[in-house]
């Protein structure tokens, strides 16, 4: 395919690819070889004499395969972890996740009277200073009122 570069780069040209994306029909060598113009080449273009090439990309596939194991909570170890503990999951966010459920907790309680208002009120601000780690301690020191007051 010798002295085919010219053609190459106009095709290049005409197609809005790179020349190593370029491909010519080792058949149609006297053709191509013959084709001057950039008409010319739209020509045998349209023939299927020259193509584009497809790009070839990186496979994903390795990808997908390791992000399905961590969904299922493989290959998390510490020996994975880069960055401070707090990196992966900010205290921010665990506050957030802790307050929505004891607020949602104490207004449970308060609607189905469990507790008085009186008491929801002094809770909730108890619980937005942080006095309960969790919804199983803020139950238990539910209880303990209740066992005080009985």
């Amino acid at each position: 395919m010798a002295g085919l570069s010219n053609q190459k780069r106009l095709a290049a040209a005409v197609m809005g690819v790179g020349y190593h994306r370029v491909w010519l029909d080792p058949d149609a060598t006297t053709d191509i070889a013959a084709a001057l113009t950039r008409g010319d080449i739209h020509g045998l273009i349209e023939e299927g004499k020259i193509r584009k090439r497809l790009i070839k990309g990186v496979s994903r596939g390795r990808a997908r395969k390791v992000h399905e194991k961590r969904a299922y909570g493989h290959r998390k170890g510490h020996g994975s972890r880069s960055g401070a503990k707090g990196a992966r999951r900010p205290r921010k966010e665990q506050w957030i996740k802790k307050i929505r459920a004891l607020r949602s907790r104490l207004k449970e309680l308060r609607d189905n009277s469990t507790i008085e208002v009186s008491t929801y009120r002094k809770l909730y601000r108890k619980a937005k200073g942080g006095e309960y780690r969790s919804r199983a301690h803020l139950d238990a020191h539910i209880e303990q009122l209740k066992i005080k007051e009985a």
